[in-house]
Order: structure tokens, then C-alpha cells, then sequence
């Protein structure tokens, strides 16, 4: 038995709902041979998928509780193993005390994300669809959980491992050539070797962009309320919260701190951050509150400048963009227009052209929020669709890496005095990258940092 196996064997259980009370609780357990655990918990003998209804029943043969057991013999459960699912009472304490009894009669207490990693190890579940658990329990948004959902159901592992199918079937016409080298370009162009690699990065681009879409879903967009005070940051906070978040008042500085609030927009989970105005003071409370902006700032996806529609953009303003992260995505907003009695309008941006957007709006009457709505969905790169999967950062890391080695091949192809085994090396290392999305290639301390971040009983 290799030290991982080592490692995961053994029964193990752990609670199964959610801390705190409830009408129902649940005590999952897995392992081999429970059928004879669960004789010794209920005086009962499991019936494959069935619900019994039973006492759960201490050391000396009193009752913990009474509720159902349910008992998946391996390998038609979850994790592959014998699973058994004891629901009672959703008290805490009740919980506990059956979990204990389980400990008693020889299970050991789960790791975080155990049961699912026994799942992946047993060939129930592939990486994505495991990490796509995670993602449909921590899901934000109804459109977060369906793209979740697809994932759980093999949508993206299948896209990757079509992908991967046709690197294989290239690189078997490439590296059939490398023995004959005075054959090798008529050979690969009457296969359509060139061809293919064309039409395979295409497909690969559009794996990309759905995985991108999917990430956003998930992680959603980092936004930053910056400019100087009282230009309304606060009532932009409050207005797209839809609640008195924020204090409000004509006194510059009344925001000392960082107030965070999350909301969404078509699906897309938009992470707010309102910070104090940036300005030189002397007080030294708001000196601190303008330090922890400018960190809010460097671990923003986007910062929302606003200013005052009447002053325009002023010399201050400008020094703010200037210290900027040049990276960083901004929106620029003159915001108060109710006062300048203007109508709401997205412009041309005077601070940098290319990457901005400038809208004209009034936080105060509600004009021109639709504008901004839809700026910030542009700068997310949000585009409609229900048929993106759920990401992490990981998988769009590897499809990065397939991509680039693909490239590599692509403009090698396009030489004229072909490298054939610089070409069927980045075809591999491209099929190495695809293949540790769905863990076909995933190093044992990947797959702890991954299943690290699950919950207990998962």
C-alpha cells in the first residue's frame, strides 16, 4: 500500500450538516465492511440502499438517538467504499454523541474534504468534478451553483479530455515520423497534421473562454470605490447594496475605515470595497483609513474613481490615477449631474485611453446606475451565456500552459526548416498541462492543498 492509501484508509466519519441546530442532522461514515459497524451502532443488519429506521444505540446499549440509517455498499456509494448515512436529530449535542460512538466502535475523524478525496482516488469523481463539490457548496449566485452544477456533471472534464484525445491522436502522426525524417513533411501534410494543430487551438481558445467565464462566476470581481472626499462613495455604496451600509454626511473624512458589502449583477458576485477619501491630512485616524484604500486598492480587479461633477477632473484626481497600479482597470465617475443638470452618458475618458470607461451619473437620483451596471459587467468581461462550467485560478493557470505550448508548435509548424521534435515536445508538455486539470497528472501535494479547502464531512 503506497503512503498516500496509507494515509486515506481506515474508516473514517464526521458531521455531515452544517454547525448549529436544525431538524435534521446527518453522521456520514466510510469505509470497508460496515455492514458489521453498523450492527454494532443499531443491533441491525443494513439493507443495501434502503432507509431503516433505527435507535442509534450507546456502549452499554441505550439509545443515542432514533432516525434513519442508510447504507451504500461499495462500489455504488459516493467515495467507492461502504458508506453509511445516520440521520437524527439536528441538535448539536445529539450529533456529537453519535459521531463519538462512531469514534468508539473504530472510525477515526475525517480530514476536511476526505470523503470527496476518497471519491477522486477511487475513480468515482475526476479533479473537476471533486473541486466542483466545493464550488456548488460555496456558490454566491443561482448562476455560480448551475455553472458548478455542470462541472459536477462532467461538462468541462469532457471539453478537456476531448482536448487531450486529440493532442494524442497528433502526436501519434508526428512522432511516427521522427524515425523518418526524409518522409516526415509529406507524410504530416497529407495527414493534415498543420491542420489539425489549427483547428485544436481554436478549440482549446474556446474551452478558455468558457473556463474564464465560469472563474468570474465563482470569484467574482473586486471593486474599489476611490476618490477624493465627498464626492459620493459612501451613497454609491449604499445605493448598489441597496441598504444604509455606509454613513453619509456633507462632512469631508466621515469615512475613516474600509467598508466591504457584496452584491450581484446578471449572476456575476461584485465584492465592493468603499475606502476613505484620498487626501493629505493630519489626522492621524484618517491617515490610517487612506493607508488601508491604497491596499484595498493594489488587490482590486477594478477601481471606480469618482468625482465631482461640477469640479470636472482636477489636479488631485489626476494624482490619484497617477499612483494607480498601471494594470489595474478603472472606471471613471462624475457623479452629482443632478446638480449640473445633466443627463447620464458614457464618454470618451479623458485620464488613459484604451483601458477606461467614463460614465456621468447621480448616485443621489439614481441616473445613469443602469450605465454603470452594465460598465462593470464590460470590465469583468462578463458575456451572457449558460453554458460555461466552473473554474479556479489553477485550471485557467493550465489551459494558459497548454495554450502557450501550443503556440510554440503552432509558429514551429509555420517554420520552414521544421524542428519535428520541438514540435512533438510542446505537443506533450501541452497534453501534460490539459491532463492535471482533470488530475490525470496532479502531484500528491496538490491534490492536499485542494481538498484542504473543503469542509468537514465533504
Amino acid at each position: 500500500m503506497s503512503p498516500l492509501a496509507q494515509i486515506h484508509s481506515g474508516i473514517i466519519a464526521a458531521i455531515a450538516t452544517a454547525p448549529g441546530r436544525g431538524g435534521v442532522g446527518v453522521v456520514r461514515v466510510s469505509g470497508s465492511d460496515l455492514a458489521g459497524f453498523a450492527l454494532q451502532l443499531t443491533g441491525k443488519t443494513p439493507r443495501p440502499r434502503h432507509a431503516t429506521l433505527t435507535n442509534f444505540l450507546a456502549a452499554d446499549g441505550s439509545a443515542i438517538d432514533a432516525g434513519l440509517m442508510l447504507y451504500f455498499p461499495t462500489p455504488a456509494s459516493f467515495t467507492g467504499e461502504d458508506v453509511l448515512e445516520l440521520q437524527g436529530h439536528g441538535g448539536p449535542v445529539v450529533m456529537n454523541l453519535l459521531l463519538s460512538r462512531c469514534l468508539q466502535l473504530g472510525a477515526r475523524l475525517a480530514e476536511p474534504g476526505e470523503f470527496t478525496r476518497r471519491a477522486f482516488m477511487n475513480d468515482k469523481l475526476d479533479l473537476v468534478e471533486a473541486e466542483a463539490v466545493a464550488d456548488l457548496i460555496d456558490a454566491a449566485t443561482a448562476a455560480a451553483a448551475r455553472s458548478a452544477v455542470r462541472s459536477l456533471q462532467g461538462e468541462f472534464s469532457r471539453a478537456i479530455h476531448a482536448l487531450v484525445e486529440e493532442l494524442i491522436n497528433l502526436r501519434m502522426l508526428v512522432e511516427a515520423t521522427l524515425d523518418f525524417p526524409e518522409e516526415e513533411i509529406d507524410f504530416l501534410e497529407s495527414t493534415d497534421a498543420f491542420g489539425r494543430l489549427v483547428r485544436l487551438d481554436e478549440r482549446l481558445g474556446a474551452v478558455r473562454a468558457k473556463a474564464k467565464q465560469g472563474r468570474l462566476l465563482q470569484a467574482g470581481l473586486h471593486v474599489v470605490l476611490i476618490g477624493q472626499p465627498n464626492v459620493g462613495k459612501s451613497s454609491l455604496l449604499n445605493r448598489l447594496a441597496g441598504d444604509d451600509l455606509a454613513i453619509v454626511t456633507a462632512i469631508p473624512g466621515t469615512t475613516r475605515d474600509a467598508l466591504k458589502s457584496s452584491i450581484q449583477i446578471a449572476g456575476i458576485p461584485l465584492h465592493i470595497i468603499d475606502t476613505a477619501g484620498l487626501r493629505e491630512t493630519e489626522d492621524e485616524v484618517e491617515k490610517i483609513g487612506i493607508a488601508r484604500a491604497w491596499k484595498a486598492i493594489e488587490q482590486a480587479d477594478l477601481a471606480l474613481l469618482l468625482l465631482d461633477a461640477r469640479a470636472g477632473l482636477t489636479a488631485a484626481d489626476r494624482a490619484i490615477l497617477e499612483k494607480l497600479p498601471p494594470d489595474l482597470a478603472r472606471i471613471t465617475v462624475r457623479n452629482k449631474i443632478d446638480l449640473t443638470h445633466e443627463a447620464p452618458e458614457k464618454h470618451p475618458n479623458p485620464s488613459r485611453s484604451g483601458m477606461d470607461i467614463a460614465l456621468s451619473i447621480s448616485v443621489q437620483s439614481g441616473a445613469g446606475m443602469a450605465l454603470l451596471e452594465q460598465a462593470l459587467l464590460e470590465v469583468a468581461g462578463w458575456q451572457t451565456g449558460e453554458d460555461v462550467f466552473s473554474a479556479r485560478e489553477r485550471h485557467l493557470r493550465a489551459l494558459e500552459a497548454g495554450a502557450e505550448h501550443l503556440a510554440v508548435a503552432r509558429r514551429e509548424a509555420e517554420n520552414p526548416s521544421l524542428a519535428l521534435e520541438l514540435f512533438a515536445e510542446n505537443l506533450r508538455l501541452a497534453q501534460n498541462a490539459l491532463a492535471e486539470i482533470t488530475g490525470e497528472f496532479t502531484s500528491d501535494d496538490l491534490l492536499g492543498e485542494i481538498f484542504s479547502r473543503f469542509c468537514i464531512g465533504k
